[in-house]
């Protein structure tokens, strides 16, 4: 590929900071240390990034600060994808107070591990609720960490606040490894219906079966959410570090080129380069406002993915 390309998912940790807890067992050994943005930049501008957007790992206060430092003080991570209580009464000052911190600029959504969450409704909860009405109010998008029992949760969530852009992480992480569609498909297409809602095409290879997996076993996952999303409505993301448990940087790229060839080249572009800028307003770009009318393995690296 020669296109510019915008990473709109990956992560960064540093374990003499703090612990990512849901690093634990021989599955996910080889995340337990470190990793930087100067690790990703090689690799990432090697593969034709221009920019990117880190997303959180850990639902602690401090984590999102110090990705804004980071973000304010590196050319290549111009988003971030912080994290704050969205139940607290102060919600919506929390997030006032991110966004004047140095780099609060580059604040561009919110995450939650939903995935986390003992009740699968968490997301329609009454206080829950009222604080992603405060991400809305704040110019903000609110990005979907979540398993497929939780997709009809989310679909109701996004159709109760049309003002708010819900971006779908992973495609909903559905179970390629054990090679089932349904009824995550028809929970994705529900979402997908919905005017308010992006999905990143990332995270595909970590739900492979691990040695055994082809990137043809990822297509049907691909090819539904292109059914469900459009082109218009998808954006690339790399998944990195989680994702090099399966492969490396570069190949997840072409791994992404290689599901979406029926694509023309503007919708590429949309696909790995316009939406982000677009939905995140990267960069100063006017970010749309959604239409007020009817986005890891087995054992799932729930903390960061």
């Amino acid at each position: 590929m020669t296109r510019r390309i915008i990473d709109a998912h990956h992560h960064v940790w540093d374990l003499t900071v703090r612990p990512q807890p849901w690093i634990t067992g021989d599955a996910l050994a080889p995340l337990a240390r470190s990793f930087s943005a100067e690790d990703l930049a090689a690799e990432a501008r090697a593969a034709g990034v221009v920019a990117t957007v880190v997303v959180q790992t850990v639902c602690v206060p401090q984590e999102t600060p110090e990705l804004l430092t980071l973000a304010a003080g590196n050319d290549l991570i111009t988003g971030v994808v912080g994290w704050t209580d969205l139940t607290a009464p102060d919600v919506a000052d929390a997030l006032a107070a991110l966004r004047e911190r140095p780099g609060g600029e580059r604040l561009v959504g919110i995450r939650h591990q939903v995935q986390e969450e003992p009740d699968p409704h968490w997301l329609l909860r009454p206080d829950v609720q009222r604080g992603l009405a405060a991400v809305a109010a704040a110019g903000l998008v609110y990005d979907l960490v979540v398993t497929p029992d939780r997709l009809a949760a989310a679909a109701g969530a996004a159709a109760r606040l049309p003002a708010l852009t819900f971006v779908l992480d992973h495609l909903g992480k559905p179970r390629i490894a054990d090679r089932l569609l349904e009824p995550w498909a028809a929970d994705l297409r529900r979402l997908g219906a919905l005017p308010n809602t992006v999905c990143k095409l990332s995270g595909l290879v970590t739900e492979a079966a691990p040695g055994t997996w082809r990137t043809g076993d990822l297509q049907p996952y691909a090819d539904t959410a292109l059914d469900a999303f459009g082109p218009q409505r998808l954006m690339f993301g790399s998944d990195w570090p989680v994702c090099t448990l399966r492969t490396d940087y570069t190949s997840v790229v072409r791994i992404a080129d290689a599901l979406t060839t029926g694509l023309g080249p503007r919708e590429k572009d949309a696909l790995f380069h316009d939406n982000a800028l677009r939905v995140y307003g990267l960069g100063g770009f006017r970010r749309d406002r959604p239409a007020r009318h009817a986005d890891a393995p087995t054992r799932r690296p729930h903390g960061a993915s």
